[in-house]
């Protein structure tokens, strides 16, 4: 049976509360090796019926980087409407995106269609193929926090649009978009807590049963 040190537990505790979601990032390029090395976590992930349903796309042009912009531009504009008075004057100064500055950002998908683990696990709850793939984004960000990254997901997209023009097959469904690249600054502290739009809670709330 492996064990690990005090100290290893007491890095790895520190390592999620410096996960963070990144939106401001500088411009410098990430090294090839030290992206893949981060990318190569996917394959060490769990997934439902070992079906492994995740797909990335590198998205590297600047026709497919601009229309993803154009995306979320149109996206965050129908979502500023949803809020009134003082809310939408702080939504509108949030800076819910590094798709500006970010020299890699990836598109996750879900294969919804895979025969690969033959359905095991995925015949009552389907979306379970879904939640692997974030499991694995989550290991892919931690490795990339150790090593200084930053990691940016962006949720305020049009999915559908975005399938469109990055033509992926129809059976692929949006899951993440995200930004990679060296942050800006460092902080321990959600970027949206700081800009008093929400708390984070200070205990587990479990219920019994």
């Amino acid at each position: 049976m492996t064990k690990f040190s005090s100290e290893f537990r007491d890095d790895l505790h520190r390592l999620m509360r410096w996960r963070r979601d990144v939106r401001r990032f500088r411009t410098d390029p990430v090294d090839e090796a030290l992206l893949q090395a981060c990318l190569d976590t996917f394959l060490l992930a769990p997934s439902v019926g070992l079906s492994e349903p995740w797909r990335v796309v590198r998205v590297d042009s600047d026709h497919a980087r601009t229309a993803a912009l154009k995306n979320y531009e149109a996206a965050n504009a129908q979502a500023l409407k949803g809020y009134d008075s003082d809310r939408a004057k702080l939504y509108a100064n949030l800076k819910l995106s590094g798709m500006k500055e970010s020299p890699v950002q990836l598109a996750i998908y879900c294969d919804e269609a895979t025969v690969k683990g033959r359905g095991l696990g995925a015949g009552t709850m389907p979306e379970m193929r879904r939640y692997s793939v974030v499991g694995a984004i989550t290991q892919f960000w931690l490795t990339a926090r150790s090593f200084g990254l930053g990691v940016g997901w962006v949720s305020i997209l049009d999915p559908e649009q975005l399938n469109r023009d990055l033509d992926v097959p129809e059976d692929w469904a949006l899951v993440a978009y995200l930004c990679v690249g060296w942050p800006e600054e460092l902080s321990e502290t959600p970027e949206l807590a700081k800009a008093g739009w929400e708390d984070r809670d200070s205990a587990l709330s479990i219920l019994r049963r």
